[in-house]
């Protein structure tokens, strides 16, 4: 509740520094009759109802059509409402609104529930295993038994042969074989060292790694046994100090159900916060290129005008969605289904208050190389796990050569889930992430710079193509000379 609050409080003060929107943003929650700028309770539901009546012949992905020109020529202007209000229903109208809303919202929402299921049980337990038992004694059974008896392993099946387990490892029905040669007893009676051979499927890492640790501990307990009973002790502290002569204690932290989920879901959902911008947004551009009549990303019009405007006007729309959005995600999410969660309130609000304006205006300058709906989709889908990839997480930052390390600077996901991982695993403050914390600032500031550039080049274009266009048509109805 106190991020939730302190989110709010930070998106009224933003929306009340903006010239004029104090008494609009106070009106929108009024039932009275009271107008600003025009702009009534009332007109606002008749907007929505034109949104709608925009949409309705659209239902895949609800193309607006000039909704801007549809409102305008039916209820007249008011500048108050482009300042926010029309901006944010031209995203659902003239971005699509379908489209821009299954990327905004229903993703979101969705897609971090579906990807913290699949890693629900952490880790990988009761790997299928098969046994070639050659020497079929009582000490071969005992470390069978032992093999068995711990969570990682299960065996399914005493194989005759090696033919006959490995025939099963191709079908599937196993990841490992567990060989036992015959004079595994014989060479422990005479004090000889044996061997027991894994093969494993090293298709998958896990499979071996559940093989190894359950073999690992099998043959620890044994040797121990096996030590105690040649020792000739007269005492359990004899006993002990024979068997383990170095005593270890293995502290799991930051991580303590060595699961997969706590490792690896934190920073897919900073990742999911980043790519949801870029494939929103990118929709939202290439629906615009494709309604507009010059393909221009800004369309020449008396409420387009303003460099700053329009970038302040779109981010805050996309701000205002996404605060919402990353408290269910980062502090909701997690506390569904009891993943380490230790970050102070006040510090995760801090950090992620510039990775959201970072991801927000990458995504906005990123969006003049998106010219058709269905190309951001081509580009950006797929760059989802390279970015898990370079950002050091899932592969050790230490092991990335340096050419993809300067790489995966361009992108704020990098320093977001490092920064996100420490403060929320590890309980770290912002001094301890101001590397990551800093640079998400700087990252804020410099693709902001580039969203003005570029909306400045689009606006001119615009203009340049508006211009041209009438210089054709005056061109085309001069009269000619005699």
């Amino acid at each position: 509740m106190l991020q939730i609050g302190l989110l709010g409080g930070l998106a009224y003060f933003i929306l009340s520094m903006i010239p004029e929107m104090n008494s609009y943003v106070g009106s929108i929650f009024s039932d009275d009759k009271s107008n600003v700028s025009g702009s009534s309770l009332d007109m606002r539901l008749t907007q929505l109802e034109g949104c709608f009546h925009e949409i309705r012949n659209n239902p895949i992905f609800g193309k607006g059509y000039s909704w801007d020109t549809y409102y305008i020529q039916k209820y007249g202007d008011h500048p108050v409402i482009l300042s926010f209000e029309s901006i944010a229903f031209s995203i659902l109208c003239d971005g699509g609104f379908l489209g821009v809303l299954i990327f905004f919202i229903l993703v979101p929402l969705g897609y971090p529930l579906l990807y913290t299921f699949i890693y629900t049980n952490e880790t990988v337990r009761e790997v299928p295993a098969v046994v070639v038992d050659n020497n079929r004694s009582t000490l071969s059974r005992e470390y069978l038994r032992l093999v068995d008896a711990g969570p990682d392993l299960h065996i399914v099946s005493h194989c005759a042969d090696m033919e006959e387990a490995k025939a099963l490892l191709k079908e599937g029905k196993a990841y490992g074989i567990i060989y036992i040669p015959e004079s595994f007893s014989r060479d422990i009676a005479k004090g000889i060292q044996t061997r027991v051979t894994l093969y494993c499927d090293m298709s998958g890492m896990l499979y071996y790694k559940a093989m190894l640790t359950a073999n690992t501990n099998a043959s620890l307990t044994m040797n121990k046994q096996i030590k105690i009973e040649r020792s000739g002790n007269t005492t359990e502290r004899q006993d002990e100090v024979s068997s383990s002569p170095i005593e270890y204690e293995d502290i799991s932290i930051f991580n303590p159900q060595n699961g997969f989920a706590g490792f690896l879901i934190p920073a897919v959902l900073m990742l999911i916060i980043q790519q949801t911008l870029l494939l929103g947004i990118g929709l939202s551009a290439g629906t615009a290129r494709e309604t507009n009549r010059f393909r221009d990303l800004v369309p020449l019009s008396r409420h387009y005008h303003g460099t700053l405007r329009i970038v302040l006007g779109k981010s805050l729309t996309y701000f205002m969605i996404y605060v919402i959005m990353s408290v269910y995600m980062l502090c909701l999410v997690p506390k569904m289904f009891s993943l380490v969660q230790i970050a102070q309130a006040g510090t995760l609000f801090a950090f992620v208050l510039p990775y959201i304006l970072a991801c927000i205006f990458f995504a906005m300058t990123c969006s003049i190389f998106i010219h058709h709906r269905e190309a951001c989709m081509m580009i950006y889908v797929f760059t989802s796990v390279p970015l898990l990839f370079i950002s050091g997480i899932s592969w050790p930052g230490s092991a990335i050569p340096e050419f993809w390390k300067v790489v995966s600077w361009i992108f704020p996901s990098t320093f977001g889930i490092n920064g996100f991982v420490r403060i929320n695993n590890m309980g770290a403050t912002l001094p301890d992430v101001a590397t990551e914390y800093h640079t998400l600032w700087l990252q804020a500031g410099i693709y902001f710079l580039t969203t003005c550039i570029v909306y400045r080049r689009q606006i001119t274009l615009s203009r340049t193509h508006v211009y041209a266009r009438l210089k054709e048509i005056k061109n085309r109805h001069k009269p000619k000379e005699v």
